[in-house]
């Protein structure tokens, strides 16, 4: 089990905050993007231009394998718009 953490935008698409989701050992960081929007589909209009932290470390959404161990935090980060 890891704690999906969602900040701005992505909170306002998924209705939450945070969440325990149970989820592989080993995953690609693509997978677990897809899994997490297979709950909340409203994610998938940001999926271009979110930021994914695992462990608070970037992470590409792509084939890189990710170990998760439980309780690891990962963050669904959206642009940020400055002005």
């Amino acid at each position: 089990q890891v704690s999906v953490l969602y900040f701005a935008r992505s909170a306002e698409l998924a209705g939450l905050r945070c969440e325990t989701l149970s989820v592989p050992r080993q995953i690609t960081s693509l997978q677990l993007w897809e899994e997490i929007v297979r709950l909340h589909p409203r994610l998938a209009v940001i999926r271009d231009q979110v930021v994914f932290a695992v462990r608070q470390e970037y992470v590409l959404l792509g084939d890189q394998l990710l170990v998760l161990q439980p309780g690891d935090e990962v963050a669904i980060i959206p642009p940020i718009s400055g002005g």
